[in-house]
Formats: structure tokens, C-alpha cells, sequence
């Protein structure tokens, strides 16, 4: 069980890529499912980077521009909520494209300003890593696997603001990969959701794709070899027809499963062996922990293990708001109970900021403000 949370009330500002999302959460009785996400409102921006095949940063901090002050207006409509009755307003400082992250940061700066409410600066990682902490109830230390666009990596959460990476991709992020999968083979963007629509048809084993880095110990990962080999095999299959596209798209999948439950059950065996006291837990989060065939096999592998897999609801693994505003009542209930002064106006943005260099310092700047 979490400990006792204060009763907050967090607007939470997300703008790092190509949904640009505000929301509402608050905490209650004492835990994570006791908490309400109020409000949720997230406007993605897949029509102006269809024609691209992917995200061009200075469009995405455009539209962000463009529509961030009404879905924010919507979220405090939707919760039911004044600027009055929130305790905090949180937003993505970074990582994340640096036009989008400074869109987001200076309109939560401006809001916090001008309704005198600290502003807690989140990294988008941590609030992937904490939204388990509000859909489950689940308590520290545990396993994080973190899939995405930008990141693939294991880290144990041992706290808010503690964390440790056991093991990356040395190369291409899986979410990345799915995304270079899908241009090559000339499927819609975005992406993940297309390759994984052609796999559910396609047969897995039709082409013999590999699982890089398995012979090796330790828990990083290597997805640029299995990219290769099926641009490989593609060349080799052409003219590529229908089916066979969505036998390679299968095989890709089936792939980036085996090497991910591989190293989720090498994950696992580390962490018994560091806290064997401690039930073994799981967190799969980010974007491609969307995709159905993945979760199964991290589910099977979990359960082989005799761990525990929790995986957030689809829409709380992609990017949105409630998830930073909950980073944000982690925080701010940590800064309540040590009286820590918050300097709400002098953070920058950060394009680059690996989660495990977060500290649990709210902001990590001068002791200009006021006390929470």
C-alpha cells in the first residue's frame, strides 16, 4: 500500500512531442486507487505529421501553440475545478523536443504565476515510471521496463526521484524501430499501431529474423540488426505483396517480444537477488506498451517468473497529462512533508534527461519561493 498522500489537486501540462495534453488529478485516502484523474484531455497531432511519415519538432511546437490554451481550458472545465482549488501546477520540463517541452513549461510557468501556485517541473520518464503508483496501488521498490518512441530500458524504481538504470538499447529505441519498420515496408504513420495491425494476419516464422544481444549477458538491448535483417529479407521477397508485409511485420513483432520477455525474465532475477524479501513487480510503460502481443509475452514471461505484471490502461501508457500531474502530487507531497521551498520560476527545459539522473529535489534551484 502507498503511505498516507495529503489531499492535492495537480493541473498536469504534457507537450514533449505530439499530443499536446492538460489534466486534473487528485489524491485521496490514502493510496493510489483512492486518487481521481478528473480530467484527461489530450489532442493529438497525427494529422499534421501523416504527410511527413513522422514528427517534424518546429510543426509540433506550432501546434502546440495553437491549441494549449484550450485544452487546458477544457481539462479545468471537465474536472469541475478553479485555478483556486488546484494546489500545483506540473508540467514536462523534458526529455522531449525542446520547441514542444518549452511551449508546455512557459504556459505552466504563466499559469502558476498568475494564480500563485507552485510549478513542479516533471520528467517525462517519471511520470511514465510513477502512473503505476496511481492505477495500482503499488508500492516501492519495483521493476520499471520503459518502451517508447525515444527510450528502451529497464530501471528500478526504489522511490520518487531514485532511480537506477539496469539496462538500455544500445542503439534504436523499440518504438523507433516500429516506426522505421512501418516506412520501409510503406505503411500509414504512425508507425507501431500499423505494424502491429499487418502482424495480427501475418505468420512469424515465415522469415528467420534474429534476437540480437541474447548470447550476451546483462540487460541491454540492440535493435538496429533486426531492422537490417528485415530490410534484408524484404529485398530478398520482392515484389513485396500484401501478405508478405504482413509476414514480416509478424516476424518483427514476434522478435521484439522474444528479446524483451528474455530480458524482463533476466530483470526479474536480478531483482530477487537484490530484494528477495520483496515481491517481484513489474512495470511495462511508454507508447509500445500498447501493443497486444508484446504485453502477452511480458505477461507470460511474469508469470513463468512468479512475478507480478502490471501494465497502466493503453491510455495512460501513452503520452498524457494525468501522469505528470501525478508525478507532480508525488513531489509536492515530499517538498509538504520536508517544508522544502520551492523556486517555481527559474527551471529550464531539458531535451535530454535521462531518468536516472533525477534527483528527488523538486527543481533543483535556488530556495527562492514559498513554502508548500
Amino acid at each position: 500500500m502507498l503511505p498516507d498522500l495529503r489531499d492535492f489537486t495537480v493541473l498536469g501540462i504534457e507537450t514533449s512531442c505530439d499530443e499536446t495534453a492538460a489534466s486534473v488529478v487528485r489524491s485521496g485516502n490514502g493510496s493510489g486507487t483512492g486518487s481521481r484523474i478528473l480530467s484527461n484531455v489530450i489532442r493529438s497531432q497525427i494529422d499534421e505529421h501523416t504527410e511527413f511519415g513522422g514528427v517534424v519538432p518546429e510543426i509540433a511546437a506550432r501546434a502546440h501553440i495553437a491549441v494549449l490554451d484550450r485544452i487546458v481550458a477544457e481539462a479545468m472545465a471537465e474536472s469541475g475545478v478553479s485555478f483556486d482549488e488546484i494546489d500545483a501546477v506540473a508540467a514536462t520540463a523534458g526529455p522531449g523536443l525542446i520547441g514542444g517541452v518549452i511551449v508546455g513549461l512557459m504556459t505552466a510557468k504563466a499559469i502558476a504565476m498568475a494564480a500563485g501556485k507552485p510549478l513542479l517541473a516533471i520528467n517525462h520518464l517519471e511520470g511514465h515510471a510513477l502512473t503505476a503508483r496511481l492505477t495500482d496501488d503499488l508500492a516501492f521498490p519495483y521493476l520499471l521496463l520503459l518502451v517508447s518512441g525515444g527510450h528502451t530500458q529497464f530501471l528500478l524504481v526504489k522511490g520518487v526521484g531514485d532511480y537506477e538504470r539496469l539496462g538500455s538499447t544500445i542503439d534504436d529505441a523499440i518504438g523507433e524501430a516500429f516506426d522505421k519498420t512501418a516506412k520501409l515496408l510503406g505503411l500509414p504513420y504512425p508507425g507501431g499501431p500499423a505494424v502491429e495491425r499487418m502482424a495480427r494476419e501475418g505468420d512469424p516464422k515465415r522469415f528467420a529474423l534474429p534476437r540480437p544481444l541474447l548470447d550476451r549477458p546483462g540487460l541491454d538491448m540492440s535493435f538496429a540488426g533486426l531492422k537490417t535483417a528485415l530490410r534484408n529479407a524484404a529485398e530478398k521477397a520482392q515484389p513485396v505483396d500484401e501478405q508478405t508485409a504482413r509476414d514480416l511485420c509478424a516476424g518483427f513483432q514476434r522478435a521484439v517480444s522474444d528479446v524483451l520477455a528474455h530480458r524482463t525474465r533476466a530483470a526479474l532475477s536480478l531483482f530477487a537477488e537484490r530484494f528477495p524479501d520483496t515481491e517481484k513487480v513489474i512495470v511495462v510503460a511508454g507508447g509500445v506498451a500498447a501493443n497486444s502481443e508484446i504485453r502477452a509475452a511480458l505477461d507470460d514471461a511474469c508469470r513463468n517468473a512468479g512475478a507480478r505484471f502490471v501494465a497502466p490502461p493503453h491510455r495512460l501508457c501513452t503520452d498524457n497529462a494525468a501522469m505528470i500531474a501525478w508525478a507532480g502530487i508525488e513531489r509536492l507531497d515530499i517538498a509538504a512533508r520536508a517544508g522544502e521551498i520551492l523556486d517555481d520560476q527559474s527551471v529550464a527545459p531539458r531535451p535530454r534527461w535521462p531518468l536516472d539522473e533525477t534527483s528527488a529535489s523538486l527543481l533543483g534551484a535556488g530556495k527562492k519561493g514559498a513554502k508548500v
